[in-house]
């Protein structure tokens, strides 16, 4: 009913930059927290950035002033502009959306396939 795509990973060199997009499609409602979550080999999938319905932002301490999120409510789309970038940075980051579906009064997380972020010489 609802799919999330992700889109815009790769490899980039240290200091570079790399804009993330996901997509939200299907049968959707309405789309109130979005966020990008990012998971490291042998590591917890941590949160790294969220953006509020109406645009308030939240970022984990390691990326502020590197990353930004933003959202295009219109295109049920979400950004990640990450510069700057690190090796530590080096994850799949996955996308999260709070949706509520057409006919229904529920909020569910849908998350999507995620995409690979490389950041090395």
């Amino acid at each position: 009913q609802v799919q999330l795509v992700e889109s815009g990973g790769g490899l980039v060199q240290p200091g570079g930059s790399l804009r993330l997009s996901c997509a939200a499609s299907g049968s959707i409602f309405s789309i109130n927290v979005m966020g990008w979550y990012r998971q490291a080999p042998g590591k917890q999938r941590e949160l790294v950035a969220s953006i509020s319905s109406a645009g308030t932002q939240n970022y984990a301490d390691s990326v502020k002033g590197r990353f930004t999120i933003s959202r295009d409510n219109a295109k049920n789309t979400v950004y990640l502009q990450m510069n700057s970038l690190k090796p530590e940075d080096t994850a799949v980051y996955y996308c999260k959306a709070a949706i509520r579906t057409s006919g229904s009064w529920y909020w569910i997380d849908y998350w999507g396939q995620g995409t690979q972020v490389t950041v090395s010489s």
